[in-house]
């Protein structure tokens, strides 16, 4: 077995054009969102003009209030959460966070928590079709929307292909800028997902979306259709970026490849992933070089390379024992949450979103007008949530 980092993975998807997809709508449009309101009108747009429900899950610089009065002001249905206000144990402790936990590869985001608690919701609702969609993602034509929810009635997930910024690493972005070959996949940013998916959730580590896409086996059948257009950023402007993303993209690339190769996770023991070391950091390596005999600018080309050494020193302390040990955790996981799914479909599935917000004791209190109900069945302070 040769155990190499792939430059494209296209060949594990079905791709389908537009014009032959069938369409059906989605009951919600789901975005975890850290920006401003104003970055939250693309998703509105969409949802007014498919009619469909917003659910927006808010943090930073996002607040319940003015993304609630955003979407009022569009005329769109709409229930806007205050993630920092969520009790973290509405998600089942996972393995996998323990692992990483007080280590350098612990991952302080809350993408894949507001992700997850998406999933809770849509199947407390009842919804079977859903899209998640990042707060920096435009789409040159919402009618996409309608042939990836049709393409759900035969994929488990659907992604847009992104024709904007490169949705990858830094590793990734930097093989790319040097002339190398380097492919894209398809993404949480733009990703509907169908109620048989549900099941699967988003692990806290970088690539979380990939391992999403997985049934803790192997790679759910997926399809790509469509455009969405992520928006521009530089990605060398801090290198703790390219370092906070080397275990994810790491294990996503190496798992990724033995798919490429037409083998499973059960070929991911200690031998492939010393194997798989390093034929990454050899590229990681030549890239640098790469870089460094470009005629890229030069502050650019320097900030390149602390990206690009970050990433490499990083790698250098991810053992063969921590993968293996990561993805028996992660495949814990999958259990773990697959009966959290189960419980909640079996005694309050189908309730509809209300009752969802009440069944997970997320209460609500009045943002721009909103009807207010308050639980007290919680000993800690209750999750603000604005309905529109």
């Amino acid at each position: 077995m040769t155990a190499r980092q792939y430059r494209s993975h296209r060949g594990l998807l079905a791709a389908f054009d537009t014009f032959d997809a069938p369409r059906a709508e989605f009951d919600a449009i789901i975005v975890p969102t850290g920006r401003p309101a104003p970055y939250l009108r693309q998703a509105i747009a969409a949802a007014r003009e498919h009619d469909v429900f917003l659910l927006l899950l808010c943090s930073r610089r996002s607040t319940i209030a003015s993304a609630a009065l955003e979407a009022k002001g569009a005329g769109v249905r709409a229930l806007a959460i205050d993630i920092d206000e969520v009790d973290p144990g509405l998600v089942p402790p996972f393995a996998t966070d323990q692992l990483l936990r007080e280590t350098r590869f612990q991952r302080p985001t809350d993408t894949s928590f507001k992700r997850n608690l998406g999933l809770l919701i849509a199947a407390l609702a009842g919804w079977q079709r859903i899209l998640f969609l990042d707060d920096d993602i435009d789409l040159p034509d919402t009618a996409d929307l309608g042939v990836a929810a049709g393409l759900l009635g035969e994929f488990p997930v659907v992604g847009l292909a992104n024709a904007g910024m490169p949705d990858n690493s830094v590793v990734c972005h930097a093989i790319r800028d040097v002339g190398q070959a380097q492919d894209t996949f398809i993404g949480g940013g733009a990703l509907a997902v169908g109620e048989a998916a549900f099941g699967s959730f988003f692990p806290n580590i970088y690539n979380e979306d990939w391992f999403f896409l997985l049934d803790g086996r192997d790679l759910r059948p997926s399809a790509v259709t469509g455009l969405a257009v992520q928006k521009r950023y530089d990605p060398y402007r801090d290198a703790r970026r390219a370092r906070g993303e080397e275990l994810g993209d790491t294990l996503a690339e190496g798992v990724f490849g033995l798919f490429d190769s037409h083998l499973g996770l059960m070929h991911a023991d200690e031998r492939y992933w010393r194997e798989f070391f390093a034929d990454r950091r050899r590229i990681i390596r030549e890239t640098i070089a790469l870089v460094q005999r470009s005629k890229i600018e030069a502050g650019l080309r320097a900030r390149m390379v602390d990206s690009l050494r970050a990433a490499i020193g990083r790698s250098e302390l991810i053992t063969p024992e921590l993968c293996t040990r990561y993805l028996r955790a992660w495949q814990a996981d999958c259990v773990r949450w697959r009966r959290r799914i189960t419980e909640l479909r079996r005694y309050h599935g189908g309730s509809g979103v209300e009752q969802a917000v009440g069944v997970l004791d997320l209460p609500s209190f009045a943002q721009a007008g909103v009807d207010v109900r308050v639980s007290t069945g919680r000993r800690r302070s209750a999750a603000p949530v604005a309905r529109v």
